[in-house]
């Protein structure tokens, strides 16, 4: 059987992989902090004998990074609402218990009394996941610095209880995780970044550009069928080969 055959299903693996990506993000096109996935194809080279092969070669997709471009800033009012400027993001606990990153700033305090963000991960501190004690009203200063003001107090009395932890991801080697949290690659944490700010009583958008997840949508499925045509190019070549080989009855 003829390679191209091997070479076409490698393709259509690839695309198929490429459509789920774009899908994904086009199914958080609302998400609050959504980083798009970015797909990129490239092909495997295959060496041997001393010669490198340059014909029919296998394609390989990867999700090698999400697009770090910012989101549009949407107003909400809400106190616990934050927006993260520049490259900074926000420390959270991942599932596993790590520590990951996010820029999804819909932050609310759950029963227990922990900071959590919209999708329930718990937001660390300066010294771990960030508890508040019962409060009449709860504020986030440009630094965020988290401050309160206790049930019953005076709303004069006010107190610094804890500060989000913020690190910038610039210049690091980190990756997304299929949580959609932000990791850094083979383990670790990231320092805090003291100059990071963020923006009170507002959102960061997802940063998808539907029109353009849209046309690379397209463009895959177009490319699908053509790689699915390969393959039927090869068969029947393969068929016409065959047919040479018979002998006269």
């Amino acid at each position: 059987m003829d390679k191209l055959v091997y070479t076409a299903a490698t393709g259509l693996r690839a695309h198929m992989a490429a459509q789920a990506a774009i899908a994904n993000n086009m199914a958080n096109g609302s998400t609050t902090g959504f980083r798009a996935d970015r797909v990129v194809f490239d092909r495997i080279e295959l060496k041997g004998g001393g010669a490198q092969i340059a014909a029919r070669m296998p394609s390989a997709e990867e999700v090698t990074d999400a697009d770090r471009t910012a989101g549009a800033i949407q107003q909400t009012g809400r106190p616990l609402d934050v927006a993260v400027a520049g490259d900074a993001w926000i420390a959270v606990q991942a599932a596993d218990g790590q520590e990951a990153y996010t820029r999804r700033g819909d932050l609310e305090i759950a029963p227990s009394g922990v900071l959590q963000t919209g999708d329930g991960h718990i937001v660390m501190g300066q010294s771990g996941p960030i508890t508040l004690p019962p409060a009449s009203s709860v504020s986030i200063g440009a630094d965020g610095s988290i401050t309160i003001v206790p049930q019953g107090a005076d709303a004069s009395q006010t107190q610094i209880v804890d500060k989000l932890k913020l690190a910038s991801a610039k210049g690091t080697d980190t990756v997304k995780g299929l949580d959609n949290l932000l990791y850094v690659r083979g383990g670790g944490t990231l320092p805090e970044d003291l100059d990071a700010r963020v923006q009170g009583g507002a959102l960061e958008g997802s940063n998808v550009n539907m029109t353009q997840a849209l046309v690379d949508m397209i463009e895959n499925q177009r490319s699908y069928e053509v790689t699915a045509n390969l393959m039927k190019s090869a068969k029947d070549m393969d068929e016409s080969s065959t047919s040479l080989l018979r002998l006269p009855s």
